[in-house]
């Protein structure tokens, strides 16, 4: 049987005679040395003969596997015919795939979709072998990550269906207009103690009870889909903010101001989050950016300042480059992850979303190209999401990496000893302001058709979002409050975030110029840029027909 590394896409689950199960990606493989190769093979047979050769593949049934597409969407595998066994957690087969080049992403989801509850696994990416070439042998083994809560959200989806969840209302839950039903995706422990805390503080001062329902983040929108049309929409529902003006569309969510709920004190780009065609439909209480981390030790032994301009942030790159480590790394994946990355470059060289034909996009996207060109940025960020990245950084295998703040306490968990900074993303011209894209995530009151219990949840968030509570959370989240006085006030108590602040004061919401049509522009970004950077096709070439699949 042979092995061959393929493109990204595929389907898993066609059963053949004699065969135990086929999958066109391996994500993880660990041999009997302990070691770990990242497969990525066009088709995977296993056969009875093969059990038991020393190779365990980690995961559980590959029938029940959900691959993530380079679209951002899912592909559910299809199941074996009965007479074909599934492949236990542990079953031990050979290795045939190949070391992989392009390591991906996929999901495990063997429980009751309805009950909100998933397994990840989640691809982690191999060191840089020399600079230019896309893979080699592991440096240092890097620690299971489970998918990021960003991955997740930034998976913002154009959904038609949504169009029909307008006046679905709601004919469930308790009739007691004080207890009130949350639903959102927040599902770490930080989130738990910043978000439940609060929540229950205030409903103790309101009279009010509530249950939170966690939804895994990349099923949230159909979730919301099956709530409208089963009338079981939630009284407060979260929303990653590129989604909230597709849902605002439908009609599924009450304005705010009704129930005195404003912008006061938001900055524009902050209250931009939560509106749809002029009307405020959700609030983002905290808001999140990306910067520049960078090695303190590393740069300071190159004798370099931190980068503040494109031109410094290459001599840095070059500087910090080595046969065991890349200058830089940014996540260029095929996804809305890499559009998210990619809106500071274009943004801050004067490129805008709606031109993508433009020499601002341009620029930024051959600022990119030449980097991985040159052998400064590996060719794998193509496939890295921002934890992907991150987990670089942590293994010593890149010197400099563009993240978020969401990383911190990761970074300090697994590498105490790393003596690390973060700078605003670098600018082309000194004397410019750098300019990132918000992220973070919207709460909204979703019209249930029951006025009395939209009040009352409205009553809940706004307590909610009120300034004393957004510092708590972000403190906790390691996020930005959206309120301006707060955010100043939560810099001068976490020195350490105060990239991030600055950054905020000047970023941009993705969703601000084209509303619901975003998701399509983005795609067509990360389409370009992955048409640049894995086929060196010129940018001009890749933004131009980018440009026309979106006019």
């Amino acid at each position: 049987m042979t092995s061959t590394r393929c493109a990204a896409l595929g389907t898993v689950g066609r059963w053949a005679r004699g065969v135990i199960a086929q999958a066109t990606k391996v994500i993880r493989i660990d041999d009997s040395r302990g070691g770990r190769v990242h497969g990525l093979c066009e088709r995977y047979d296993v056969t009875s003969e093969h059990i038991g050769k020393g190779v365990r593949i980690v995961g559980i049934p590959l029938a029940s596997a959900q691959i993530v597409r380079h679209d951002g969407r899912h592909r559910r595998a299809r199941s074996a015919p009965a007479s074909v066994p599934r492949i236990a957690s542990g079953a031990q087969f050979p290795l045939i795939a190949t070391a992989a080049e392009h390591p991906v992403s996929i999901r495990i989801d063997n429980r009751d979709r309805d009950r909100g509850s998933r397994m990840t696994m989640s691809s982690i990416p191999g060191p840089p072998g020399p600079p230019g070439s896309a893979a080699s042998a592991p440096r240092r083994r890097l620690p299971d990550r489970p998918l990021s809560r960003r991955a997740l959200g930034l998976g913002a989806l154009a959904v038609p269906g949504l169009l029909g969840l307008a006046g679905c209302g709601s004919d469930s839950g308790s009739d007691d207009p004080r207890a009130l039903r949350i639903v959102d995706y927040y599902n770490t422990p930080a989130d738990d103690v910043a978000i439940n805390g609060t929540f229950t503080k205030c409903a103790e001062e309101l009279g009010l009870t509530f249950s939170r329902e966690r939804v895994p983040g990349d099923q949230l929108i159909a979730k919301v889909l099956q709530m409208g049309s089963s009338r079981t929409l939630p009284d407060l529902l979260m929303l990653d903010n590129p989604n909230v003006q597709q849902v605002a569309a439908s009609g599924a969510l009450a304005p705010l101001e009704q129930y005195g709920i404003t912008t006061d004190g938001l900055t524009a780009p902050v209250a931009d989050l939560g509106r749809y065609d002029g009307t405020l439909y959700g609030i983002a209480p905290t808001v999140n950016t990306i910067a520049l981390f960078y090695d303190a030790a590393a740069l300071e032994q190159a004798g370099l300042a931190p980068p503040t301009t494109w031109d410094e942030l290459r001599e840095a790159a070059e500087a910090l480059t080595t046969k065991d480590r890349y200058g830089l790394a940014f996540s260029a994946i095929a996804s809305y992850e890499g559009t998210f990355q990619f809106m500071p470059f274009m943004w801050s060289h004067g490129g805008d979303e709606t031109d993508l034909d433009g020499e601002g996009v341009i620029g930024a996207s051959r600022f990119w190209s030449d980097l991985v060109r040159d052998g400064l940025v590996s060719r794998s960020v193509v496939n890295w999401g921002q934890g992907d990245v991150i987990d670089q950084f942590k293994a010593g295998n890149v010197a400099m990496v563009v993240n978020g703040p969401w990383n911190i306490a990761g970074l300090d968990a697994d590498t105490p000893d790393l003596d690390w900074d973060v700078v605003t993303i670098p600018v082309p011209e000194a004397g410019t302001d750098p300019i990132a894209p918000l992220g973070g995530e919207v709460w909204t009151v979703p019209v249930t058709g029951d006025e009395e219990k939209q009040a009352k949840a409205a009553e809940l968030l706004k307590a909610f979002v009120a300034p004393e509570n957004q510092l708590y959370m972000a403190g906790e989240r390691s996020t930005i409050p959206g309120d301006a006085e707060a955010a100043q006030e939560f810099a001068r108590e976490h020195p350490e975030l105060g990239t991030f602040v600055e950054q905020v004061s000047t970023a941009r919401s993705r969703t601000a110029q084209l509303g619901p049509d975003w998701p399509r522009t983005a795609k067509a970004i990360y389409t370009a840029n992955q048409r640049v950077l894995v086929d060196d096709t010129d940018p001009a070439e890749a933004f131009d027909e980018a440009a026309r699949t979106v006019s």
